[in-house]
């Protein structure tokens, strides 16, 4: 009896992509894998349900797609959703583990194997399977997008024979893989582009995009463990606030990616800063989720306060469903990879813990919560 893998439709609104493509469904049948689309599912992404059929993928309603061995999603699963999943399946998806117990223990007292991709390690034989860097990367472009279509002038320098418009002064805050992704693009578009990281290290990749580097001295680094920043004193963290404030008056855009795992996101942007900026100006904060960067910013909302655009939005890669996917699918097919190993007889053998990687990033296993894995623990 073959390994089912199922890619069940995403209920959590606004998400537009799917777990699995036509191409990863092909290449996860060839390792021995039954593949079972919910109807519809790839639909919101570009990928209608004879495509997955013409690999040979089997479409099914939802609840077989939440029945198979292994079950692959985008959003983290809801309690309705972890009811639908068979006890011993192996799920894998984003799961917000920094502050969502509830779902783990729904997830151990379901017997579910789940593997958090947030807790991909970050080695180098991993980083094909790093999907928080993959869609990180697509939310870094679309955010340049998203402030063009809102600012309403041009990005670069424009000389027409009625005048010229200077170029548009760019600040980006944060400097990981949705930041350095924002510098390359809005670089590209012609902008002057500075950016600021609380982590020193980073100043030679943003040279080498072509941004200028703000150095703010706060009397400490922000470098944390994995290459993450840590959380700044309380002094720091008010000397921070008040040279950074001076600065971001002059930005035309301020694209803020500053976060910290397991944390509330970092106050950078203050009301005083908001209200020093040029009317029409543009805040796009990608910290929204985790409070924001600015205390003004409204999750999933788009807003305005003493005439500058702030934008909220939290799912950006949805707004590129096709390529997201692609890249997250892929991401998966990676793992899929190390925990499934073909036969002869054309079906294949399912071990979660047979690779570091998985097991790193096994969060619940045989009803039990990993502990070491849970932040205080």
């Amino acid at each position: 009896m073959s390994i089912t893998l199922g890619i069940p439709s995403e209920a959590f609104a606004g998400e537009t992509r799917v777990a699995a493509t036509p191409d990863t469904a092909k290449k996860s049948i060839a390792l021995g894998v039954e593949v079972l689309v919910e109807a519809g599912a790839g639909s919101g992404a570009g990928y209608p349900d004879e495509k997955y059929s013409e690999v040979g993928a089997r479409i099914v309603d939802g609840s077989e797609a939440f029945f198979a061995d292994i079950v692959f999603k985008v959003q983290s699963p809801s309690e309705e959703e972890i009811s639908r999943l068979k006890q011993g399946a192996v799920y894998i998806g984003f799961i917000d583990i920094s502050s969502d117990r509830p779902t783990l223990e729904s997830l151990t007292n379901a017997n579910i194997s789940a593997i958090a991709l947030e807790r991909i390690p970050r080695i180098s034989r991993a980083q094909s399977m790093d999907a928080l860097s993959s869609q990180a990367g697509i939310t870094g472009y679309r955010s340049v997008i998203e402030a063009a279509y809102y600012y309403g002038r041009f990005f670069p320098l424009m000389m027409t024979s009625a005048g010229s418009a200077k170029p548009a002064k760019v600040t980006i805050l944060g400097a990981g893989v949705a930041g350095l992704q924002a510098i390359a693009t809005a670089k590209r578009l012609g902008a002057q582009v500075f950016a600021y990281d609380v982590r020193p290290q980073v100043k030679e990749e943003i040279h080498s995009l072509g941004a200028k580097f703000i150095e703010l001295d706060l009397g400490e680094s922000g470098e944390g463990e994995g290459g993450y920043a840590k959380e700044l004193s309380e002094a720091a963290k008010k000397k921070q606030e008040h040279l950074l404030t001076e600065e971001l008056k002059t930005a035309d855009i301020i694209i803020s990616t500053a976060q910290i795992p397991g944390r509330k996101a970092p106050i950078l942007i203050t009301e005083e800063a908001v209200r020093g900026m040029r009317e029409g100006s543009v805040i796009i904060d990608l910290a929204a989720a985790s409070g924001g960067n600015c205390p003004l910013t409204k999750e999933d909302e788009i807003i305005k306060a003493y005439g500058v655009t702030l934008c909220g939005l939290t799912n950006l890669p949805a707004l590129m469903p096709g390529d997201a996917s692609a890249f997250y699918s892929r991401n998966l097919y990676n793992l899929l990879e190390l925990i499934v190993t073909p036969n002869d007889q054309g079906s294949a053998a399912l071990d979660v813990l047979q690779d570091e990687i998985t097991a790193d990033a096994l969060v619940t296993h045989e009803g039990v919560v990993r502990q070491a894995l849970l932040p205080g623990n």
